[in-house]
């Protein structure tokens, strides 16, 4: 009786009655195979319903047709939607994409870097956690080449693609600014996170731009979750002065407040960096800081390509626009 569950090359050989290292030369392509023998194995791979694993196989052979994605937190919608752009190139391109996340960790990050560059891929993109990249300066000089995403890398030549993140937060800021606002609360993730700090630093130059400073009082770091963002959000809403308005540095920290705001109907106006799901539908509006997501992921995807061919031979960097729009307002 025949085994159930999906055929292996070790199945393959046993119905063709070959070896396996035939099996392999065959499902391989490699040359000098006896036509017979090639035959037989096609027979068995026909009747058993055998299909390739070509990943795995890219992975053990080193035949460097696999992208390697390191994202800080796979969690976040914002990195699964940069990698489903990368995985479009990647596939026109009939390469593969695996996907790891540091978890904002620099040890993990060196660790998942260097075992994907020994599976030899065709190149790695980077969101980086560590501070100093030169433990991958041996990889690039082999010919991996590496593009870092949303962040810069440092210590090897490598693209890094990057948003304006200073400019969105200042066009933001700017116009609560603008429209009178004088008590605005600055919500934010760790400040030692390079996004975050250009972001906080497009803050602090809105308000510089309007002879003004931000207020301590109102400037929350660490908020790494909704959760932790909502509960700071009804704190300064139950405190003597609430603020008027509120500059979200991420889409998570947007979607915090709002969990805090909505329930209670707070007349506060909210601007955030980054769009997310269903934000259109929220029954009040809100500005958002947006950009081409998608375009942020090919533009990283094909950077790596093109660097296949003509390697990095420097640190270069490609700011990608952002603009704010309205979300919101249904009622």
């Amino acid at each position: 009786m025949r085994k159930t569950g999906r055929p292996t090359m070790v199945d393959v050989a046993a119905e063709a009655g070959v070896s396996f290292k035939t099996v392999s030369r065959v499902i391989n392509g490699q040359p000098n195979v006896d036509p017979a023998m090639a035959e037989r194995v096609l027979a068995a791979v026909d009747r058993l319903g055998y299909h390739r694993n070509a990943l795995a196989a890219s992975l053990r052979s080193g035949d460097r047709d696999t992208v390697g994605f390191i994202a800080a937190d796979l969690s976040n919608t914002f990195y699964m939607s940069v990698a489903a752009a990368v995985s479009s190139v990647a596939s026109r391109e009939r390469m593969h994409l695996v996907m790891a996340s540091s978890e904002e960790d620099a040890a993990t990050e060196r660790t998942l870097a260097l075992d994907l560059c020994q599976r030899q891929v065709g190149g790695l993109i980077v969101v980086p956690t560590a501070d100093d990249h030169s433990y991958l300066q041996r990889e690039v000089e082999l010919g991996t080449p590496v593009v870092f995403l949303d962040r810069p890398g440092s210590g090897i030549p490598a693209d890094a693609i990057l948003l304006d993140n200073r400019g969105g937060a200042r066009a933001a800021v700017a116009e609560l600014l603008e429209a009178g606002h004088q008590r605005i609360a600055v919500f934010l993730d760790a400040r030692s996170i390079f996004t975050m700090a250009e972001r906080w630093a497009g803050v602090e130059e809105a308000f510089a731009a309007a002879g003004r400073a931000a207020d301590p009082a109102l400037v929350v770091d660490g908020l790494h979750t909704p959760a932790v963002a909502r509960d700071a959000m009804l704190r300064l809403l139950d405190s003597d002065a609430p603020p008027t308005a509120v500059f979200c540095a991420n889409n998570r920290v947007t979607i915090g407040v709002l969990e805090a705001i909505l329930p209670r109907g707070a007349d506060i106006a909210l601007a955030g960096f980054d769009d997310f799901e269903l934000s259109h539908l929220l029954p009040r509006r809100i500005r958002i800081v947006d950009y081409d997501v998608s375009g942020l992921g090919r533009l990283a995807a094909e950077t790596l390509l093109a660097r296949r061919n003509a390697p990095a031979t420097g640190s270069h960097t490609h700011l990608v626009p952002t603009h704010l729009v309205d979300r919101g307002g249904v009622r």
